[in-house]
């Protein structure tokens, strides 16, 4: 997520806390937080100026974001390849393309949720670039460049990334090996994408801070963040997600796909992650039918693992590509 999207999250966060004073029924409540949990366009809250950790619970951003604003600045200047395609139900889908003139690997990049391409993967660019990776940086449904009125928390996205993956084949005469590899919402995108058939020059997932289902991480902010019941409107949530994608909350998730999983994944968190808990990796992690692997990083808040430890980050991915590849 962007700082201004951090700053949104609390400023709703804020609006909650007052409607819960006017004595704003539930339903309302309910409604307000769904649109900003799916909607490409964020309703309008007041005071924004104290956003950033109500919603999210994290704290103390400032260094980060700006390191991580001039990381993606400069990804941006690459000169990537802009792309475009169409996803199954008929969105247009806007990529950034990077190949490597001696390309080794091709990986699939999805950002999380109100994220950007850039902003998710500005630290890592350089490191993917050095070790010879051409890399498709997606723009998720619903965000920024691609089309789609609301986002879907991997429920839609999931399709999304085998029709990438079906564009990165034509441009793969080498068969070089494939990997995907998501932070966040972008990381449940790819744990999802997982379970389904896919092509076979896939050879692993990378997924960090991946949250288990839509659900599970809308309970968990509701109640440890927002300090709000859950089960109250979990029947509203469910009604309202059915109706704006076409899905229930819970009607899929990364537990259900990685039961069925047979490609390679290395989990990824961070232990203080206010945002998405660590705990839901470990849930992942010990449901995994396929080969796995946990990196997890002491002390690192929601998508922080790399800047915390970078060269045990780095070593990781290495170390789990020699093993997809060896095979």
């Amino acid at each position: 997520m962007d700082q201004t999207t951090k700053q949104l999250l609390i400023g709703s966060g804020a609006a909650v806390a007052g409607a819960v004073a006017l004595g704003v029924v539930s339903q309302s409540i309910t409604g307000f937080l769904m649109k900003v949990a799916l909607d490409r366009d964020l309703p309008k809250v007041r005071n924004l100026e104290k956003a950033r950790v109500q919603l999210s619970g994290i704290a103390g951003l400032d260094s980060f974001l700006e390191l991580r604003s001039r990381a993606g600045k400069c990804l941006e200047q690459k000169h990537c390849k802009e792309i475009h395609i169409h996803s199954y139900d008929g969105v247009e889908l806007v990529g950034h393309w990077r190949p490597h003139p001696h390309g080794e690997r091709i990986i699939l990049a999805m950002h999380g949720w109100r994220s950007s391409w850039s902003g998710d993967f500005g630290m890592i660019a350089d490191f993917w670039y050095a070790n010879r990776c051409s890399v498709l940086y997606a723009e998720q449904r619903g965000q920024n460049n691609s089309g789609g009125a609301c986002m879907g928390f991997g429920l839609l996205e999931r399709f999304d990334c085998r029709e990438w993956l079906n564009w990165i084949c034509g441009q793969n005469e080498e068969n070089l090996p494939v990997y995907l590899a998501g932070v966040s919402m972008g990381a449940a995108t790819v744990l999802m994408a997982a379970g389904l058939d896919l092509p076979g020059n896939v050879r692993g997932v990378i997924a960090d801070c991946a949250f288990t289902s839509p659900e599970a991480i809308w309970m968990h902010v509701a109640r440890n963040n927002l300090h709000l019941s859950y089960g109250v409107r979990k029947l509203a949530v469910n009604e309202i997600c059915k109706k704006r994608i076409q899905s229930g909350a819970g009607e899929y998730s990364t537990l259900d796909a990685l039961k069925q999983c047979k490609i390679p994944v290395l989990f990824i968190h961070g232990t203080d992650d206010h945002f998405v808990p660590v705990e839901m990796t470990y849930e992942n992690y010990k449901v995994c039918s396929a080969p796995k692997r946990l990196f997890v990083v002491p002390g690192a808040d929601h998508g922080m693992s790399y800047v915390v430890n970078q060269t045990g980050y780095q070593a990781a991915i290495k170390d789990f590509w020699d093993f997809c590849e060896r095979k």
